[in-house]
């Protein structure tokens, strides 16, 4: 395609927080930069004025920030930046104060409700009171085992108000799903809701919370929030208290916030867990809020007053993400349920009431409304929409089509892409850059971001490996229970040491946006040749019979694994099967657009995809099955019984 899908008009630049940013570096003894090239290059070889350009323009909150900003910047792992600042995360997302609206909230069940900047910070106060009656200091472990509900964003600032550190796992993860993350990080107080709904389904969450607690020595306290009933049973769980009895004994007050390091632990995020024990990943206060606030103020264009939405669960980093655009003086739309109630339009009905102007959300989701022959553009009342956001996985080329012919022809599309890792975004959208089919619309400021090839070298044009070559605020602290650093080390840094290795298989493109192949762990090498899985995916899910698609490279012949032959797998639609026919249909889809070494010398149809949690297909785990091997973590797939489809099948055998 030689023209933008979407091109912002003179007006949309001029009214840019990006470009106002760059009349304030400029005005600050920084270059002049009247593009977006111009002003990243500043930002990966001027870093230290970069951020801290970010600091001032952004309006950080800060007892003291100190002359320096980045220490040892050679190191990486090593760098510390703001190494003399005092801040409170918390702090900064509660800037705001008075009756406009703060947080919105609706789950699938009706419920609705929102609160007001005052409410939040009045509701933050008293709940940072009981903690501390309850002996939370900074650096004590507080956890969430909660929906997407405005009473987890409380639970959340109110800790992180003391410095105490959050960690949340949503309430569809099980027992030992639980157990794995939390037993490692030992929370002294655990909010958790009595139940959920999903899909029209209502789920009792006391059960699991009684064997939870039973595996969970640390917890001192459970605070019960209910959402399904009234008044829960907390009988068989002696620790508990309702949120309500929690922060009876205290009235609203001035808020205190413990002014902190830089690099306090904030939250404690989690690795996938489906190759074993999930990693604990520390993320640091200033880090987080710096690298959010750039995320949201420049790339998304957030302003204050915005209606910001992210579709997803409080066990993803999405809703970390999400709850930091308060900083930016965004009003929060907060959804907890299933996305395909009403028929599918229950989050557009969401965008058309309350005026939403940035709809985030996963490329799984856009592309199911596709399949759905959905067109929300047509209707619903989508004026306010100004940015849409994808991630979780590559957004397939179509989808970008779907979103400007179905949902709205004037918006920036933003496919962005980044990670638990760095609790944000290596490559973002920009509100100045035009919108490519395909594209992710850049690489994000002050992210020296590059492609290397097998032999270490930078390419464009060609696919490799993301690397980052130089530190970013946002990096890890450390990871937990990792003293002397090793693990750490070897999750980023071992391939190439000194380089951040994020194992995404990508391109850099002519229009120095980027194009993302799939998890380099899962590219397919048959006959030596490197084949990104969602080059697949993208072909055979556009056809109309396949839901959902899987590709593995299973060892060929068996006996001598010298080689490996590419399986795919395939979800059809309710009611079709698998023939002959359509089997060579999606093999010529995948030939005519691809190459010859693209097509899967067997076609496997299966009932059902096993997901992450956070709505990621896991090659790995179905490799690991077909190869008779053990998958070391079930609890981490949001539907572990489809592993089972993909056992002993007799296609597979020689």
């Amino acid at each position: 395609m030689d023209h933008p899908l979407w091109q912002p008009t003179p007006q949309q630049v001029a009214s840019a927080n990006l470009t106002a940013f760059m009349r304030h570096v400029a005005q600050n003894g920084g270059p002049v930069c009247d593009n977006y090239a111009a002003l990243y290059d500043w930002s990966i070889n001027h870093s230290a004025a970069f951020w801290q350009a970010v600091w001032d323009f952004c309006g950080v909150i800060a007892s003291h920030r100190g002359d320096r900003v980045l220490e040892n910047p050679q190191q990486m792992p090593g760098a510390r930046w703001f190494p003399d600042a005092r801040l409170n995360y918390a702090e900064n997302l509660l800037r705001r104060d008075g009756e406009d609206t703060a947080i919105v909230f609706r789950g699938e069940s009706q419920v609705k409700s929102r609160i007001s900047f005052r409410e939040l910070r009045q509701e933050v106060s008293r709940l940072a009171q009981a903690l501390r009656a309850a002996g939370i200091q900074p650096g004590d472990r507080v956890a969430g085992y909660m929906p997407n509900l405005p009473g987890t964003v409380i639970a959340m600032l109110a800790a992180s108000s003391l410095g105490a550190v959050w960690s949340s796992c949503s309430p569809d993860f099980g027992v030992q799903g639980v157990v794995d993350r939390f037993g490692q990080i030992r929370p002294r107080i655990l909010f958790a809701a009595d139940g959920y709904f999903y899909n029209r389904h209502t789920i009792d969450n006391l059960p699991r919370l009684r064997e939870i607690m039973a595996q969970l020595p640390s917890v001192e306290k459970l605070v019960v929030v209910p959402y399904t009933c009234v008044a829960p049973d907390l009988s068989g769980l002696p620790q508990a208290i309702t949120v309500d009895d929690f922060m009876a004994p205290f009235k609203p007050r001035p808020l205190e916030f413990a002014q902190l390091p830089f690099d306090h632990p904030l939250f404690i995020m989690y690795s996938s867990g489906t190759t074993g024990v999930p990693k604990c990943i520390v993320h640091g206060a200033g880090g987080t809020l710096l690298q959010h606030l750039k995320e949201h103020v420049l790339h998304t264009d957030i302003k204050p007053g915005d209606r910001v939405f992210y579709f997803t669960t409080c066990g993803w980093m999405m809703w970390n993400w999400l709850v930091s655009g308060l900083a930016a003086g965004a009003t929060l739309l907060l959804y907890d349920g299933s996305p395909f109630v009403a028929k599918g339009s229950v989050l557009w009905d969401y965008a058309a009431e309350e005026k939403m102007t940035v709809f985030g959300t996963s490329a799984k989701y856009i592309d199911a409304l596709a399949k759905l022959r959905l067109e929300p553009g047509k209707t619903h009342d989508l004026s306010s929409l100004h940015a849409l956001l994808s991630t979780g996985s590559p957004l397939a080329p179509e989808s970008f089509e779907y979103v400007y012919r179905s949902i709205k022809s004037d918006l920036q599309l933003a496919s962005i892409s980044g990670g638990t890792d760095i609790i944000s975004c290596f490559a973002l959208g920009c509100p100045t850059l035009p919108v490519w089919r395909g594209e992710l619309q850049c690489r994000g400021l002050g992210m020296k971001v590059e492609v290397w090839n097998d032999q270490g070298k930078p390419v464009r044009g060609e696919k490799g490996e993301l690397v980052c070559t130089a530190p970013f605020p946002s990096m890890p602290v450390e990871f937990w229970n990792d003293a002397d650093g090793a693990k750490y080390r070897a999750a980023y840094f071992e391939r190439y040491p000194g380089i951040w290795h994020h194992g995404d298989y990508v391109e850099l493109t002519a229009h120095d946006g980027l194009m993302i192949f799939g998890r380099s762990d899962a590219v397919l090498n048959p006959g030596g040749v490197r084949i990104g899985t969602a080059e697949i995916y993208r072909q055979v899910e556009r056809l109309d019979e396949v839901v959902e698609s899987l590709a593995i490279g299973q060892d060929w012949p068996p006996r001598q694994p010298n080689d490996v032959r590419v399986i795919l797998f395939v979800r059809l639609r309710d009611g079709l099967t698998l023939d002959a026919g359509l089997a060579e249909r999606i093999k010529k889809q995948i030939r005519d657009n691809t190459t010859p070494r693209h097509v899967p010398a067997a076609v496997v149809q299966v009932a059902d995809i096993p997901h992450t949690k956070s709505g990621k297909i896991v090659e790995l785990a179905v490799r690991n099955v077909v190869h008779g091997q053990s998958v070391k973590n079930v609890e981490a797939l949001a539907n572990p019984e489809a592993l089972a489809h993909f056992r002993n099948r007799i296609e597979l055998a020689e």
